[in-house]
Protein backbone atom coordinates (compact mmCIF):
# COMPACT_ATOMS: atom_id res chain seq x y z
CA UNK A 1 0.00 0.00 0.00
CA UNK A 2 1.42 3.22 -0.95
CA UNK A 3 1.97 5.78 2.08
CA UNK A 4 1.06 9.53 0.49
CA UNK A 5 1.85 11.54 4.16
CA UNK A 6 5.35 11.46 5.42
CA UNK A 7 6.10 9.61 8.37
CA UNK A 8 8.96 11.07 10.31
CA UNK A 9 11.50 9.09 12.93
CA UNK A 10 13.82 11.37 14.16
CA UNK A 11 17.41 10.87 14.86
CA UNK A 12 18.29 11.15 18.75
CA UNK A 13 19.95 14.28 18.08
CA UNK A 14 16.65 16.24 17.04
CA UNK A 15 15.08 17.74 19.97
CA UNK A 16 12.14 15.73 20.96
CA UNK A 17 9.90 18.79 21.22
CA UNK A 18 10.18 18.55 17.37
CA UNK A 19 7.92 15.44 17.55
CA UNK A 20 5.24 16.94 19.76
CA UNK A 21 5.09 19.93 16.89
CA UNK A 22 4.63 17.80 14.19
CA UNK A 23 2.28 15.37 15.59
CA UNK A 24 0.15 18.79 16.73
CA UNK A 25 0.07 19.19 12.69
CA UNK A 26 -1.52 15.63 11.93
CA UNK A 27 2.00 14.16 10.30
CA UNK A 28 3.13 10.85 11.83
CA UNK A 29 6.58 10.97 14.01
CA UNK A 30 8.45 8.78 16.36
CA UNK A 31 11.60 9.74 17.98
CA UNK A 32 14.69 7.48 18.66
CA UNK A 33 13.63 7.39 22.59
CA UNK A 34 10.12 6.07 21.37
CA UNK A 35 11.53 3.28 19.48
CA UNK A 36 14.26 2.33 22.17
CA UNK A 37 17.28 2.77 19.27
CA UNK A 38 19.21 5.30 21.20
CA UNK A 39 22.89 4.23 20.92
CA UNK A 40 22.42 2.59 17.97
CA UNK A 41 25.03 3.42 14.62
CA UNK A 42 23.74 5.78 11.67
CA UNK A 43 23.76 3.00 9.52
CA UNK A 44 21.64 1.37 11.94
CA UNK A 45 19.17 3.86 12.68
CA UNK A 46 18.83 4.94 8.64
CA UNK A 47 18.05 0.67 8.10
CA UNK A 48 15.42 1.14 10.90
CA UNK A 49 13.39 3.76 9.34
CA UNK A 50 13.60 2.26 5.98
CA UNK A 51 12.41 -0.86 7.23
CA UNK A 52 9.22 0.99 8.87
CA UNK A 53 8.73 3.15 5.65
CA UNK A 54 9.94 6.83 7.59
CA UNK A 55 11.56 9.51 6.32
CA UNK A 56 15.16 10.13 8.71
CA UNK A 57 15.40 14.01 9.89
CA UNK A 58 18.36 14.41 11.30
CA UNK A 59 21.35 17.24 11.49
CA UNK A 60 24.16 14.36 10.66
CA UNK A 61 24.60 15.63 7.37
CA UNK A 62 28.35 14.39 6.78
CA UNK A 63 27.05 10.38 8.18
CA UNK A 64 23.55 10.81 6.39
CA UNK A 65 24.83 12.12 3.11
CA UNK A 66 27.60 8.99 3.13
CA UNK A 67 24.93 6.27 3.69
CA UNK A 68 22.68 7.49 0.81
CA UNK A 69 25.30 7.61 -1.40
CA UNK A 70 26.50 3.92 0.02
CA UNK A 71 22.30 2.88 -0.47
CA UNK A 72 22.40 4.28 -3.98
CA UNK A 73 26.01 2.47 -4.82
CA UNK A 74 24.23 -1.04 -3.62
CA UNK A 75 20.93 -0.32 -5.27
CA UNK A 76 19.03 -0.48 -2.00
CA UNK A 77 16.20 2.10 -1.06
CA UNK A 78 14.95 4.14 1.71
CA UNK A 79 12.55 6.81 2.60
CA UNK A 80 14.09 10.03 2.37
CA UNK A 81 16.52 11.33 4.45
CA UNK A 82 15.97 15.24 5.79
CA UNK A 83 18.79 17.16 6.90
CA UNK A 84 18.56 20.03 9.18
CA UNK A 85 20.33 22.92 10.34
CA UNK A 86 20.57 23.02 14.21
CA UNK A 87 17.98 25.63 14.97
CA UNK A 88 15.32 26.13 17.71
CA UNK A 89 12.82 23.40 17.07
CA UNK A 90 10.14 26.17 16.30
CA UNK A 91 12.01 27.29 13.68
CA UNK A 92 13.02 23.69 12.51
CA UNK A 93 9.16 22.90 12.33
CA UNK A 94 8.38 25.93 10.28
CA UNK A 95 10.74 24.73 7.57
CA UNK A 96 9.96 21.00 8.20
CA UNK A 97 6.08 21.42 7.52
CA UNK A 98 6.85 23.35 4.34
CA UNK A 99 8.60 20.53 3.01
CA UNK A 100 5.96 18.05 4.74
CA UNK A 101 3.20 19.86 2.75
CA UNK A 102 4.98 19.69 -0.51
CA UNK A 103 6.33 16.45 -0.82
CA UNK A 104 4.31 12.60 -0.70
CA UNK A 105 6.21 9.76 0.68
CA UNK A 106 6.64 8.20 -2.60
CA UNK A 107 8.36 11.42 -3.89
CA UNK A 108 10.73 11.58 -1.16
CA UNK A 109 11.69 7.54 -1.34
CA UNK A 110 15.55 7.88 -1.50
CA UNK A 111 15.78 11.71 -1.71
CA UNK A 112 17.65 13.42 1.05
CA UNK A 113 16.38 17.17 1.18
CA UNK A 114 17.77 20.05 3.03
CA UNK A 115 16.57 22.45 5.08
Amino acid sequence: MKQLFIDLYLDEDVDVLVSGLVRARGFGALTTQEARQIGKTDAEQLAFAASRRKTLLSHNRVDFEALARQYFEEGKTHSGIILAVRRKPQELCRRLFILLNSFTAEEMESQIKYI
